[in-house]
């Protein structure tokens, strides 16, 4: 299997972007991961929110293939503890699947043809935290995940 992270906009903090690349390197020891930034959209402005939300989603779904696992990161998602995501990945890895993506939106959400695609949700958190935030922090626990499934000392129970 392989895990792929796409979100819109790129990582504006320097100090983000080396951890980012940190636990991208270590997360790439455990299974071939990917990361695609989607470039935010040119004028936005003028743009509803709605509009926006379509566009980029549309955007999001052009990155997909037909086989590809799409799971949103959304306040609205299940809930895990560090145990429970990496049992929830190992679940993916059985079933057989090719490509696992997590999608990172935009400022305003996901549209509605992206959430119907979707084949999950996952929250990281009942609080809310920047998009660029949230891309170190996936990333940092999908390294955690493989380190609990391979029983390494990393992570403490």
């Amino acid at each position: 299997m392989k895990i792929k992270l796409i979100s819109i906009g790129k990582t504006d903090s320097k100090q983000l972007q080396i951890l980012i690349n940190d636990y991208t390197k270590r997360l790439n020891h455990y299974i071939k991961f990917s990361f695609d930034t989607i470039p935010d959209l040119k004028k936005s402005k003028k743009l509803t929110e709605s509009q926006q939300k379509e566009k980029e989603g549309d955007l999001i779904l052009s990155k997909l293939k037909s086989s590809d696992i799409m799971i949103l990161l959304d306040e609205h998602g299940t809930h895990f503890d560090s145990v429970g995501f990496s049992t929830y990945l190992q679940k993916h890895m059985n079933s057989g699947i090719k490509n696992l993506v997590f999608v990172i939106g935009g400022p305003y959400g996901f549209s509605e043809n992206l959430r119907r695609v979707a084949k999950g949700k996952v929250s990281l958190s009942k609080m809310t935290f920047s998009h660029q935030m949230v891309r170190l922090f996936i990333i940092e626990q999908l390294y955690r995940s493989f380190t609990i499934l391979k029983n390494e000392p990393y992570h403490h129970k």
